[in-house]
């Protein structure tokens, strides 16, 4: 994988003590679907935060595309192309669903020079917002305030929002978290219908293993902040040191 888009390579986080992620190396392509699975407390959302900028490593590297960017902060990082979503469901609910994808258009040229404030307007990309709404099925609902959607609908708009700020690769933290499981389902459709129009990759934590066996190519499984097993999905599923850290026996057919 010489030409992977993510390479974060030896990543080490310690909490005093403590060590919540030890020498773990992650790998994605464009156009490729990547599962991080793992135990509570197994340091995945830690990893996420080390990769995405909000936490700093005591050891790695990331080089998405060759470049070090190491030591960029996230607001950097973002605008380079990688972007986040959270486990807890973040969107702005008094903002309309329109407006909430109105605002990742043009929050890269704000933060940049906080100064365009002034001119706000003229940074909105209204065609990537009409795009996403009905890429996401969510033009029907464009103008209701976020915070009357159901939780379905409102995970749409939050990976909306991240794709309103065209990123090469997406980290999505627990997508599914609150959803029943049609809507895990119509979210895991257009997840991977995101990878395949716009050549985006996507590393996701996720618990859902049924989501994660369907639509992830590739999986690393972490234990106690190690990583114990990586390679395709149907292979690492069927590992026993897999299965005994976290599928647990009634997967082991």
């Amino acid at each position: 994988m010489a030409d992977a888009h993510l390479v974060a390579s030896g990543i080490t986080v310690r909490f005093g003590g403590l060590v919540a992620v030890a020498d773990v190396s992650v790998q994605a392509d464009p156009g490729e679907i990547v599962g991080i699975i793992g135990p509570n407390g197994a340091g995945k959302t830690t990893l996420f935060s080390a990769i995405a900028g909000s936490l700093r490593p005591q050891a790695g590297q990331l080089r998405p595309d060759g470049r070090d960017i190491t030591g960029w902060p996230s607001h950097r990082r973002a605008r380079a192309g990688l972007g986040r979503t959270f486990q807890r469901l973040e969107v702005f609910g008094s903002m309309s669903v329109r407006e909430n994808l109105a605002y990742a258009t043009e929050a890269a040229a704000l933060g940049a020079r906080p100064v365009r404030l002034l001119q706000r307007n003229r940074h909105r990309r209204l065609d990537l917002v009409d795009d996403a709404l009905d890429q996401l099925g969510l033009a029907r609902v464009a103008d209701e305030r976020a915070a009357d959607l159901p939780p379905g609908l409102a995970r749409l708009v939050e990976l909306g929002r991240a794709l309103c700020a065209q990123p090469s690769m997406l980290l999505l933290d627990e997508p599914s978290s609150g959803l029943d499981v049609s809507e895990t389902v119509a979210l895991a459709d257009h997840i991977v219908d995101a990878v395949r129009r716009r050549h985006l990759g996507v590393v996701l934590i996720e618990h859902d293993m049924s989501m994660v066996l369907r639509i992830c190519e590739r999986l690393y499984v972490l234990d106690f902040g190690v990583c114990i097993a990586d390679g395709p999905t149907a292979t690492v599923a069927q590992l026993p040191e897999v299965r005994d850290a976290y599928l647990g026996t009634s997967h082991a057919g």
